[in-house]
This record gives structure tokens, C-alpha cells and sequence, in this order.
């Protein structure tokens, strides 16, 4: 496993519940995956002699995020089957690849244009205003993009960004947004878990309610459009496709080349997790049932929980987690990190239920019991028209 953090953590659960033994290779000696894995090479992605210790112990590699070089899965290539492939990774690693990709394969996304110098901004077509400038590699959570309304906020932005290579894209009018976890495997069998709905705070992640609050049309349209995006890219593993959705249209946002926190319900909720689905992919064993059992809302605990508010500032403390104990039908899932900041994804609960509207109800009232006061509408959304 390429790769530490908390997705990798999962995985290298999953895997150790399957009878595998995991090693990972990620730079942070306290990274959360190589706590619990069977081995961890605290070295860099591009240290050859760790990863020529990767290519000669392990059988086959997975990455857990999209920013491992491509050169370094291109290089363990030679020795041991790499899934997803670096073709694949090196698409999801850059917004004008990934772009590009949808445009040619005739997936439905917004209007956009590379920004490699200050006159591609000065020329750029004027229906790409109000936009949003990207980095066009490393950008995540809402980092590395500003809102440009105008050619000289945009300027401005790429200015702020040290001139470094850009998207523009146009702003789209947002109804809500989706996502699809799915697994493919080497034989191209695609299994699809439940179409979630998703919230943000701050850029990040906040809620997934599973199935989403839409038509079954747009549900079954999300999972057709992820299903093309892994059959063009022959994808070998677990991908997550964002989607927005806009006046009841959807448009691809972008691709995860690997499990997405959106899919985190699938641990509880389904049959086989999306963490279990990269194991059987990179095996190359037959993939599991994706189906859901029970409706789910997950809910992304940030390290902002253990700040508290005083008269003089800030003070650190560990929130009362049995609070969540009074919610039978939640589970509460730590990451392992060694300790918790402003924004940092520390943990998240999931609430399941047989019943959709009360598994809703019962999460929003234990996110509101750990002080999570901001909350999402918890209206549905308006189903659009798939």
C-alpha cells in the first residue's frame, strides 16, 4: 500500500480480515496504515531502494491517495502487478487531464480552460465567467482553487498561486452533489454501491446519505456515467466519481483513483465494503456484493471538535464521545491519527437504520450532541430529471 492515511487504514483492515499480510510505504512515522500494518517503510514515493523492498516482498500494489507519482507506480510496474495502473492515477492526478479525458470520452462536465500563463486568462472565452481557478495538481478539500468572478480576480488568483499551472472553470449553479464508489476488476466486471449524497463544510466533507435523495433516474445515471469513466480509463480496483448537480443535470466534478470518503458507509451499511472491493481487485479475486442493508448518513468528525472556544482563545480537549454511546444503531470510527488540527479528518460516525428518514434524524441529532452545530439542510434536494 502506497500510501498511510486514514483510507489506507481500512484497507489494510480489510485485507488483514482476508488472511493478507500489508506492508506500507508512507513517509509519516506515525502515519495510521502503518500503525496496524505488518510492515511500514517510513520512506519517501520516490525512494527506490524502499521501493525496490516493496517490489520484492510484496506480491501486488494499491495506492490509498492520487498524488503517488506516477513514475513511482510506472516503476514498481516492472516487477508486480500495480492496481489501478499509473495511466489510470496519472488522469485523477491532474484537473486538465482529468478534463480533457471527460471531454473526449463525451462525459458531461463544465466548461473549462487550461491557465498556463496570465494571457490564457486574458483570453479566455468570457462564458467561463463567474468561474473557479484550480491548481491543476495537489488541490483537495478546497485548497488550491479561489473563486474568480471576473478576468481580474482571476488574474489575481493565479498571481496568489505563484503562476503555477491552472483550470479555469465555469461556476456552475449547484442544486446538491453526488457521488459512485465502484470496483472493477481485471476481467472489467464493474460492481456499483449506492449512489450518495453529499454536504461540505469548508470545502471538506461533511455528510453522505446513502441512497441519495434524488430520482432513481439520476441514482441509476450517476452509477452508468462512473461505470463509462472505469471502462475508458481500464481502471483495476476501487474509484470514486464526484458529480454536481445542476438545475436537475448532473456533470462529472472529478475522479478518486481510489476509496472516497463518501463511500465510508459502505463499511457498515453493505454487504462488502468498498475497502474489502480493493482487496479483491488487487487480488484479482471475484468482487463482493456491493448491495446496501440499511440506509445510511455518515458524518466526518474534523480535528476542529478538540479546539474549544475561551475568552483568551483556544483550548485543547478531548470532546465527550459518549455522547455518540447514546445512539445505538451508530458507529463511530476512529482513524489512529497522532493528534488532531483545524481541518484535519480525525474520525467519522455512521448511523444506519431500516428506516431512511429516521437514520437521517438520529445522525443529525448525534452531530449536534458533539457540538457540530452548523448544520446541513436536512431537506432532500430536488430529484431532478436523471
Amino acid at each position: 500500500m502506497l500510501g498511510g492515511g486514514q483510507l489506507g487504514r481500512f484497507f489494510v483492515a480489510a485485507a488483514h480480515e482476508m488472511g493478507y499480510k500489508v506492508w506500507v510505504l508512507d513517509p509519516d512515522p506515525h502515519s495510521p496504515a502503518g500503525r496496524i500494518a505488518d510492515r511500514h517503510l517510513p520512506a519517501a514515493y520516490d525512494d527506490y531502494a524502499a521501493l525496490d523492498e516493496l517490489a520484492q516482498g510484496c506480491a501486488a500494489i494499491t495506492t490509498e491517495f492520487e498524488n503517488v507519482p506516477a513514475d513511482t507506480l510506472d516503476y514498481l510496474a516492472k516487477f508486480i502487478p500495480v492496481r489501478p495502473s499509473a495511466a489510470a492515477v496519472a488522469v485523477c492526478q491532474n484537473r486538465i487531464a482529468e478534463k480533457t479525458f471527460l471531454r473526449d470520452n463525451g462525459l458531461p462536465h463544465g466548461a473549462f480552460a487550461p491557465v498556463h500563463a496570465e494571457d490564457d486568462i486574458r483570453n479566455a472565452d468570457a462564458g467561463l465567467f463567474p468561474g473557479i481557478l484550480k491548481v491543476a495538481r495537489f488541490g483537495y478539500d478546497g485548497k488550491g482553487q479561489a473563486a474568480a468572478n471576473d478576468r481580474d480576480e482571476a488574474l489575481a488568483a493565479f498571481r496568489a498561486f505563484g503562476g503555477e499551472v491552472c483550470i479555469l472553470e465555469r461556476r456552475l449553479s449547484l442544486d446538491y452533489e453526488v457521488s459512485v464508489v465502484l470496483a472493477r476488476d481485471e476481467n472489467g466486471v464493474v460492481k456499483c454501491f449506492p449512489t450518495a449524497e453529499n454536504s461540505h463544510r469548508k470545502g471538506i466533507l461533511d455528510v453522505s446519505i446513502a441512497p441519495a435523495r434524488a430520482s432513481a433516474c439520476l441514482r441509476d445515471s450517476a452509477a452508468e456515467y462512473a461505470e463509462r469513466i472505469a471502462e475508458k480509463l481500464g481502471y483495476v480496483g476501487t474509484l470514486g466519481v464526484e458529480f454536481f448537480v445542476s438545475r436537475g443535470e448532473l456533470y462529472v466534478n472529478e475522479m478518486a483513483p481510489r476509496p472516497h470518503n463518501s463511500g465510508h458507509y459502505t463499511v457498515d451499511a453493505c454487504v462488502a465494503s468498498q475497502y474489502e472491493q480493493q482487496v479483491r481487485a488487487l487480488c484479482g479475486l471475484p468482487l463482493g456484493e456491493p448491495r446496501a442493508h440499511s440506509a445510511a448518513v455518515m458524518v466526518n468528525i474534523l480535528g476542529d471538535l478538540w479546539f474549544e472556544k475561551t475568552d483568551t482563545g483556544e483550548r485543547y480537549r478531548e470532546p465527550d464521545w459518549t455522547k455518540l454511546a447514546a445512539f445505538p444503531n451508530l458507529k463511530l470510527h476512529f482513524y489512529g491519527k497522532h493528534h488532531a488540527r483545524h481541518g484535519r479528518k480525525m474520525a467519522h460516525f455512521t448511523v444506519i437504520d431500516g428506516d431512511f428518514d429516521r437514520a437521517v434524524q438520529i445522525a443529525m441529532e448525534a452531530r449536534a450532541a458533539i457540538g457540530i452545530v452548523d448544520e446541513p439542510s436536512p431537506q432532500p434536494p430536488s430529484p431532478g430529471r436523471g
